[in-house]
């Protein structure tokens, strides 16, 4: 279950978006020394990329998480299980359905976290996941008017060990299957190495 992440701030990314535009590909500035970015928690504003109907992006910062459906204890649900979207589209209806095939986004991050959930004495810690070689990576998300929810899938060889979830990272290259019609193929994760830090 991923719940927080470190995020990229919005001027980043119509920066990133400009520098593609001239020069053909996006180009994330490096982050300014003494400029601390808050990391993002579900209920708080994420900046992320909502692909447009002229084959660019719009950059825009929506709250990260989704109202739980009436008659359900969740009241925030900010991850959204890539099987269970995919089996809700197939049968048409549910929280996830049209935003699975409707609504899905990039959500640009230097690293994300999950809890330590599998085995003593680590249980609780946080752990901190980047991708060697990348300042910045992908996330595959959905949205949906002024929500947005990262999307999960099962754990890679980086993640299993300590937690049963992960969110689903893209490599480079990815973007555009995440994006097109054939985004479900992308549930195996298990070609992309991480690196993972615990907290202290």
């Amino acid at each position: 279950m991923c719940y927080r992440v470190e995020p990229l701030r919005l001027s980043d990314l119509y920066e990133a978006l400009e520098a593609m535009h001239t020069s053909g590909r996006a180009r994330v500035p490096a982050p300014e020394p003494g400029v601390v970015v808050p990391d993002a928690y579900p209920g708080k504003r994420l900046p992320l990329l909502v692909p447009t109907q002229q084959g660019s992006f719009e950059p825009k910062e929506l709250i990260w998480g989704f109202d739980g459906q009436p008659g359900t204890s969740s009241k925030l649900v900010f991850n959204t299980r890539l099987e269970t979207a995919l089996s809700q589209a197939r049968w048409g209806r549910g929280l996830w359905c049209d935003v699975i095939l409707n609504g899905r986004c990039l959500v640009p991050v230097r690293s994300f976290y999950e809890s330590w959930t599998r085995t003593p004495p680590h249980r609780g810690a946080q752990v901190r996941f980047t991708y060697p070689g990348h300042q910045v990576f992908l996330l595959a998300g959905v949205w949906q008017n002024d929500r947005c929810s990262i999307v999960t899938t099962e754990p890679n060889a980086s993640v299993a060990p300590m937690h049963s979830r992960m969110p689903l990272v893209l490599a480079p290259g990815e973007s555009s299957i995440w994006l097109g019609p054939g985004f479900a193929n992308l549930a195996d994760r298990s070609h992309i190495v991480l690196d993972a830090l615990q907290e202290a």
